[in-house]
């Protein structure tokens, strides 16, 4: 019974300590998360403003830009895979990485060969583990990403986009990161972020409405080839700032799950240190009296 009460007290001592560790990464994350929602927030008027002008340009010219066109020299495609660079954040990474092997498998199997672009330290241990050859990696910036470290990014999948077919050039390039929703939800996806599909930002019109009239200065090609690699940019830091945001949600509310599993763990320690300590004073008690009968019987 002793060397029970002795474990017991052991787990309690030892699960108070994770509790404690579990309640600061909860309320440095419940900290941090206001202002990666403020920063997604302040980064889409931007956003909405270079997709809406490469939308005019793209559909009320005729100019055909590299960004724009499908290639066929090269079977070659790049995936992005934006993850966490520390745990504790529930599923969040593991759901980032589970939809990236379902499209690596799906382009597979059409045909084409993938090159891995990983953002964030866990997938970069992952993959790494598992001998897949990464053809680039950044970590240490996953809760609060830069426009400079977007950027690095965003230049690397356009020199492997603008590349000849036989120094590793790619025809597609593809993006798997998680989608703020609100606290609750986060959701893992997968966009083509090149060539362009530019749908968004592009208003409609009525059939009796008459169509409005650009002008572009400099030449439309020019326009683009200012245009096109920050849309990209901006799109990349844009699909880094949902992923700070999840991340940081998910490690709240995973942190939060844990605190409460501890407490209740606490308890139920607790309860056993309790019985095992009731049984050692009734055993001692149980000796006590044995031993005082036979001391009466002897005399």
């Amino acid at each position: 019974m002793a060397g029970l009460q002795r474990i017991y007290k052991q787990r309690i001592k030892s699960t108070q300590s994770l509790k404690k560790m579990f309640r600061a990464q909860e309320l440095i994350a419940a900290s941090r998360i206001g202002k990666a929602r403020d920063r997604v927030t302040m980064a889409t008027p931007y956003s909405r403003a270079i997709t809406r002008a490469v939308s005019a340009v793209a559909t009320h010219t005729n100019v055909s830009h590299p960004f724009l066109v499908d290639r066929t020299d090269t079977n070659r495609v790049a995936v992005l895979v934006i993850a966490s660079d520390r745990g504790m954040a529930g599923a969040y990474s593991a759901n980032v990485i589970r939809e990236t092997e379902r499209l690596v498998q799906r382009l597979t199997d059409e045909g084409r060969e993938v090159a891995l672009y990983v953002s964030g330290r866990r997938a970069v241990t992952y993959y790494t583990f598992r001998g897949r050859e990464l053809a680039g990696e950044w970590s240490g910036h996953s809760d609060a990403p830069s426009t400079e470290v977007a950027g690095e990014i965003a230049d690397a999948l356009l020199g492997a986009f603008t590349a000849p077919a036989d120094q590793g050039g790619v025809a597609e390039v593809h993006v798997v990161f998680t989608q703020f929703v609100n606290m609750v939800s986060q959701q893992a996806r997968v966009i083509r972020m090149l060539p362009l599909e530019v749908v968004e930002g592009v208003e409609t019109h009525d059939a009796a409405d008459q169509l409005p009239l650009y002008e572009f200065e400099p030449e439309p090609a020019v326009v683009l080839d200012a245009l096109l690699p920050r849309y990209v940019r901006a799109r990349i830091y844009a699909c880094l700032l949902q992923a700070a945001a999840s991340e940081l949600a998910a490690r709240q509310r995973a942190m939060h799950t844990a605190t409460e599993n501890a407490e209740d763990l606490i308890r139920m320690y607790t309860r056993l240190a309790n019985q095992a300590r009731q049984g050692e004073i009734t055993q001692e008690i149980s000796e006590i009296v044995s031993g005082a009968d036979a001391l009466a019987s002897a005399s």
